[in-house]
């Protein structure tokens, strides 16, 4: 709550140090089992009977004896085995929430200290279609650069594009072969034919040794930076770009390209430093670095490869490279990696390898943030009926049809008629919204089933079941003809009833919330806190008449209404959806 639950931490941490002489102790503050019992639990007694070796209830009884919440609570009790029972006064309750409803950022303080933050997300590769994996990693990276941003951190928002190495040497060199004013001209080619095209190279390479070594020269050639290898490979990334920025549009994703060829010039000075330091070994002709703690499924030592055997750099060198520049150039003192689980390792052993450098030092924060695989609704990994990857923008563009259509039956079984703009803009917001909240809303270190029934589904977890409690707010304003503008500055919100109780207490968790969100990256907290106040307040709505209600109870109501509508708003905007003022 509203700086709440971090002061309620603090004065039992005190209340346990009086009371037992133990300091420092990880105080749990918890919604209370049963309302009956009031609003919060703490049950610290149960965890400090082993360290004070007496029985948890005589521990809670010592605790409550030298807790100092006068303030802002009603008498703590005890219940069952050492259970600290709380209850919010009501007169603080209202006074908070007040204070809530005239701020504009609804009680949540920016940062104390503002951290220099690099989030580094979405991260296709040029000539490849972004496909259904990129939307986790962009949509998620986003989400925890918005919640950032807003509590005040300087947030760089980075794309790791794929944009260098051994695929350009076999795209290049197959154009020479097939399509050579492709490498000329940037109209002769669209983003499918380059994906067209880098297939048919690929399985060129697997199979044809000729071929594969005049891609390596092609490789060394642009490394070196010869101009016409340097002017062709800009004319492939330009047209990624294109198709690239088009989905970032409809997701309305901003982000700052910085791909793997800016690193380029950097990789020598990694292999050298490492060499200097005496870390780096010779295995099998390639030059690693062996970090203890870091064994293949064989049970030997696994090297990170720097460089290898020809001569060439991997990924493992361009991520080192970026560790130094982000923290050494972009002055970072959070760095957050957004990618698939699959790649878990491979970042734990490039921070270990920068940290045994001495490149990472222990003021940055260096954060992979993995997330799991989308799934069709057989339980495979999502793909298209003829076995191929989905491509994102064929998804996104399934999506926005298939929220036109359940729009178009709703309206025809409302008999409403509407404009073709307000249906048009609608069905994108809501078929984007809808893909974007299904993906956050589920743990990101988990897989979850795409399944556009589902997720546009008006109950349950859904955008639209969010976006449809907003648009209750809205409509209880026309309905009242209520500017909520005049009800700003005032101390108008008096909680009486229980469901005006549920929903003010839960209203003033939203920074507690966003503050763990800021510690373990996991946006689907955000979700399961709007869902649920979402909930609550449809119970409220049902409880207590609004319109109806006598004065000031009429006013106090409206302003908790209007309180859950810019708190939802507030809320799906940090997981970059926008609301909608009719569904």
């Amino acid at each position: 709550m509203i700086a709440t639950l971090s002061l309620l931490r603090t004065r039992f941490q005190e209340a346990v140090a009086r009371a037992h002489g133990v300091d420092g102790v990880d105080v749990q503050v918890l919604p209370a089992s049963n309302p009956q019992f009031g609003d919060l639990q703490v049950n610290v007694a149960l965890q400090l009977a082993k360290a004070v070796g007496k029985p948890p209830r005589a521990i809670a009884e010592g605790i409550v004896a030298e807790l100092q919440l006068d303030d802002f609570c009603e008498t703590p009790t005890i219940a069952g085995p050492g259970f600290i029972n709380l209850k919010l006064k009501t007169s603080y309750l209202d006074a908070t929430l007040n204070a809530t409803y005239a701020d504009t950022r609804l009680g949540v303080a920016p940062a104390a200290q503002p951290l220099r933050t690099v989030v580094d997300f979405s991260g296709p590769n040029i000539a490849k279609e972004m496909h259904v994996g990129h939307l986790r990693s962009t949509i998620i990276g986003d989400s925890i650069a918005r919640i950032y941003e807003f509590l005040g951190h300087d947030v760089l928002r980075l794309n790791h594009v794929g944009d260098w190495g051994t695929q350009f040497g076999m795209l290049i060199a197959f154009l020479r072969d097939t399509q050579p004013s492709a490498l000329t001209d940037a109209s002769t080619l669209d983003i499918g034919d380059l994906v067209g095209f880098y297939k048919r190279a690929k399985l060129r390479f697997d199979t044809d040794d000729e071929f594969k070594e005049r891609a390596r020269r092609e490789v060394v050639k642009l490394q070196s930076g010869d101009p016409e290898s340097l002017f062709a490979w800009k004319l492939l990334c330009d047209q990624s770009r294109v198709a690239f920025e088009k989905i970032y549009q409809t997701l309305d994703i901003k982000i700052t390209e910085r791909g793997e060829s800016f690193y380029n010039p950097l990789l020598p000075a990694v292999v050298e430093d490492l060499e200097a330091q005496g870390l780096l070994t010779e295995s099998d002709g390639a030059l690693c670095v062996f970090v203890d703690g870091f064994m293949n499924k064989e049970g030997n030592p696994l090297p990170l490869i720097i460089r290898k055997t020809d001569g060439a750099y991997n990924y493992a060198t361009t991520d080192l490279a970026a560790v130094r520049y982000r923290i050494n150039e972009d002055h970072a003192k959070c760095v957050v990696i957004v990618t698939d689980i699959g790649q878990s390792d491979h970042f734990a052993q490039v921070f270990a390898v920068a940290r045994l450098a001495g490149w990472l030092p222990d003021d940055v924060r260096m954060v992979h943030v993995p997330f799991g695989l989308v799934q069709g609704e057989d339980g495979k990994k999502f793909k298209t009926r003829s076995g191929e990857t989905v491509k994102l923008s064929d998804l996104l563009d399934e999506a926005v049809v298939r929220a036109r259509a359940h729009l178009d039956e709703r309206l025809d079984s409302e008999g409403r008629e509407e404009t073709e703009e307000f249906k048009a803009d609608l069905a994108d917001k809501v078929g984007i919204a809808a893909v974007k909240y299904a993906d956050l809303s589920v743990n990101r270190g988990s897989n979850y089933v795409f399944s556009f029934d589902k997720m546009l589904a008006l109950q349950g977890n859904t955008a639209p079941y969010m976006l449809y409690a907003y648009v209750r707010v809205q409509g209880i304003a026309r309905k009242g003809d209520v500017d909520f503008a005049s009800l700003a500055g005032l101390d108008n919100i008096h909680i009486v009833e229980p469901s005006e109780r549920d929903l003010a207490k839960h209203l003033l968790e939203l920074d507690d919330v966003l503050a763990r969100i800021a510690e373990d990256f996991l946006p689907s907290r955000l979700c399961t806190y709007l869902f649920e106040l979402s909930q609550k307040f449809n119970h409220f709505y049902e409880n207590c008449p609004v319109l109806n209600a006598e004065e000031p109870t009429r006013t106090s109501r409206l302003a908790l209404a209007d309180l859950t509508a810019r708190t939802l708003q507030l809320g799906l905007s940090l997981l970059g959806i926008s609301t909608v003022d009719r569904l």
